[in-house]
């Protein structure tokens, strides 16, 4: 019996993650498809009862909601697990990918639903990442590109080390997308 996998699709935000996620439950054909960004509605609600002002960036935002979304994505990402095979996240998971404590949680989690983690790194040019992020004009990206030099500096762009399961997907240029989507497939599906 082949292994259900669960994708984790991350990378820095505006890099292209829902863009490379979309496209990869397209090409995969039957798969959930989860983006924690659906969570923000949630969180704008705990913003509101709690009287902060609603700002992503935040100490309230990084102490209150940030880990709950990430382990609200995951429970419901775990829960597919059971009717569907692939089951893809879209979400930056910047500190867990980095942990060897938290990958092996992970493993551990998924051997139980004899499931494995396939982790797909967006890499984009950070002049790419700067332009998508005006173009998209959202208000969570207003902190960031006013403070862009300040904002770059706090991200990490290099792909983590010492994970079995990554996939770096290129994705600065169409011809970059177009080569890299046929061999995530062919990574996921292998």
């Amino acid at each position: 019996m082949a292994k259900k996998k669960l994708i984790l699709v991350t990378s820095p935000p505006a890099c292209g993650k829902t863009f490379v996620t979309k496209n990869l439950a397209r090409a995969l054909n039957n798969c959930v498809y989860l983006d924690k960004d659906d969570l923000i509605v949630l969180s704008k609600q705990i913003y509101k009862v709690a009287g902060e002002p609603f700002d992503r960036s935040s100490d309230f935002f990084h102490d209150n909601i940030r880990d709950a979304e990430y382990d609200a994505i995951l429970e419901v990402a775990f829960d597919a697990l059971n009717y569907n095979d692939t089951v893809l996240i879209n979400a930056p998971f910047k500190k867990e990918i980095r942990s060897q404590e938290w990958l092996a949680m992970m493993r551990r989690k998924l051997a139980l639903r004899n499931a494995e983690l396939c982790i797909i790194w967006v890499h984009t040019d950070i002049e790419i990442v700067h332009q998508r992020m005006v173009t998209r004009n959202s208000e969570r990206d207003t902190w960031k590109i006013e403070h862009w030099d300040e904002y770059v500096a706090t991200q990490n762009y290099d792909p983590p080390e010492n994970v079995p399961e990554l996939f770096i997907f290129k994705n600065s240029s169409d011809d970059e997308f177009d080569e890299s989507i046929g061999q995530a497939v062919d990574y996921i599906r292998g």
